[in-house]
């Protein structure tokens, strides 16, 4: 999202056999790096539901997650590498 030099993303759930710009099921949210402070704006019970179905976010996600509250950063990487098979 976003334009020339003006990024901004969308913060979404989506199938991992889907195509990477293909349909999401859901979004959660929104980030603004340009801003100051930056802006996060994530709905917390749509995140921690899709996360208790399973979800793994990715380490930006992730990030962004701990940013609002919704996980500790350590575990929510933790729990991606558990999934690859990194200890």
């Amino acid at each position: 999202m976003g334009a020339k030099n003006q990024p901004s993303y969308r913060v979404v759930v989506i199938d991992s056999r889907s195509p990477r710009d293909g349909a999401y099921l859901e979004r959660l949210g929104h980030y603004n790096p340009l801003t100051d402070p930056e802006t996060v704006v994530i709905d917390q019970a749509g995140a921690l539901k899709w996360l208790q179905r399973g979800a793994q976010p990715s380490e930006a996600v992730a990030r962004l997650l701990s940013k609002v509250g919704v996980v500790n950063k350590p575990q929510a990487v933790k729990a991606s590498q558990a999934n690859q098979g990194v200890a």
